[in-house]
Formats: C-alpha cells, structure tokens, sequence
C-alpha cells in the first residue's frame, strides 16, 4: 500500500508538535515538583498570616500578601476599563486609515518592551513627576501602565471575532452605534476581553522590576496603611530571599514558601479567568 508524501509530512508534523509539547510539560512539572516539595513544609496558618520576624528568618509573608493584593487592584482599576475602551474605539469607531494602523503597531510594540524599563519609566512620572513618592500608588500605576497593551490587544482580537453582521443587523433597525455595541457586541466578545485582562494582571502580579524602583520594601512588618505608603510583595520579597539576604540557606525553605504562594496566586488568577469565560459563553449560549 503507497503512503502519499502529504500524510508521511503530516505524520511527522503532528509528531514534532507532540514532542514539543511533551518537553515543555516535562520541564513544568520538573519545577512544580521543586518548588512544592520544597516550599509545602514551609505553609502553615502563622506563615501566611504573620509578618517576618528575626531579620525575616521566622515569621510569615502576611504584609507581602496584602501588598501584591492591593498593588493588583490599584493595576486592575487603570488597565482594565482605559484597555478595554480604548479597544473599542479602535475597533468600532476609529476611521482605519494610516494614523490608526500607526497606533495599533505602537501598542503591540510596548506589549514587548522589557518591564525594567516601565520601572523606570514609573520612577520618572509617578514617583517623581506626580510626587506619588515610592508607593503602593506608583507602583500600581506602574504595572497597569505595563499591562495597558496586552489588555488593548486582547479586548481589540476578542471584538474582531464578533461578524460584522452583528452590527449592521442593529444599526438597520434604528440602533445608534453605541447601542449596537452594547447589545450585539460586547455580550459576545467580553469574555475574550475579561480573559485578556485577567492574565495581563496575573502576569503583573508576577513582575519584580517595575516594583522595585517604584515602591517595594525590602522589610515591612507592618501592612500599608494608604496608598501612599510603601509595601512588600511577593515577587520582590522572593528576590530578597532568593538573593540579597544576609544567611540565604537558612532562609531558603521561607523562599520555596513564597514561590509556592506565588504560583497559587497567578493560577488562581489564571483559572478564574478560564471559570468567568466558560460562565459567559453559556449565559451567551442561554
């Protein structure tokens, strides 16, 4: 029996995919093995509720907690609704000429630039520019700055996916342009959007260097009483343990600890994105 060349092609297509793919998920769960056999002796009520004690070789990472937690939302409040209007104004309302072209190819390149820089860059306008000081305030604007084009690019994608039909069907029975997008549109392209910017925050949660130069502490053992006060974080506080301490073996077991938190953090965030999306599209389906 003679194979065609296109079906031995795929064959081994498919294979290279599979390996591939079997690589990457070994090489994960080489990690995850580390850091939770590592890092699961270390959880227990009094780390996750007490703030570091002894030069942070005891204690817990209580005040990194609420840190990353309110650094996230101050991140969430810029990013998300400036992303998401800003996507449907250049998708549904901005004339496709040039200029705009220009604007989306400057948006997908800030998606790439490097988050050092956006520290810097916080430093310069919201620590010193807008006298916000190193605080939670700046850092969070910081990040949300950060996560500002990926949450653009992700709603503006997930607004193409709805047909065009969609809108002209509203617009011949009398609608005005808003209300076709609020009653024909976005029902059916919010989940792609609230998916988007929920692994752009969870991605920002994760990010070291634009909080290190715009508010992260290295010890704190109080929680921030305001957004002008500056905090500790998981990321910059696993940068600490990891790095910068004075006795690193000793504090290593607390570092395996906050990794663990960490990444629990990020998946949850992570999986609550994909529970929201599923939700929507059967209340869309419904």
């Amino acid at each position: 029996m003679k194979v065609e060349p296109r079906r031995i092609q795929e064959f081994l297509g498919f294979m290279v995919l599979r390996l591939c793919i079997g690589v990457v998920l070994f090489i994960l769960a080489v990690i995850f093995f580390d850091i939770i056999s590592k890092g699961i002796g270390v959880i227990s009520w009094e780390f996750l509720t007490q703030p570091p004690k002894d030069g942070m070789t005891k204690g817990g990472i209580f005040p990194a907690i609420v840190g990353t937690f309110a650094v996230t939302v101050i991140t969430a409040l810029l990013a998300v609704p400036f992303g998401m209007g800003c996507a449907i104004y250049l998708n549904e309302y901005a004339a496709d000429n040039l200029f705009t072209r220009f604007i989306r190819i400057s948006i997908r390149n800030l998606s790439g630039v490097p988050s050092i820089v956006y520290g810097l860059f916080g430093v310069a306008l919201f620590v010193e520019g807008c006298h916000f000081g190193t605080s939670i305030l700046a850092a969070g604007c910081t990040l949300g700055l950060m996560t500002l084009p990926l949450t653009i690019t992700a709603s503006e994608e997930a607004l193409k996916t709805v047909p065009r039909s969609f809108r002209e069907g509203s617009l011949a029975l009398g609608a005005t342009k808003w209300q076709a997008i609020q009653t024909n549109v976005l029902p059916y392209a919010i989940s792609g959007m609230l998916t988007g910017a929920i692994l752009g925050l969870s991605r920002a949660a994760g990010e070291t260097a634009p909080i290190l130069f715009t508010g992260a502490a290295f010890f704190l053992p109080d929680i921030p009483n305001s957004v002008f006060s500056q905090f500790m974080a998981l990321p910059y506080h696993l940068y600490i343990m990891s790095t910068q301490h004075h006795n690193i073996m000793l504090v290593r077991p607390i570092a395996y600890g906050t990794a663990l938190v960490l990444i629990v953090l990020i998946f949850t965030m992570n999986l609550f994105a994909i529970i929201l999306r599923f939700h929507l599209r059967r209340m869309k389906k419904d």
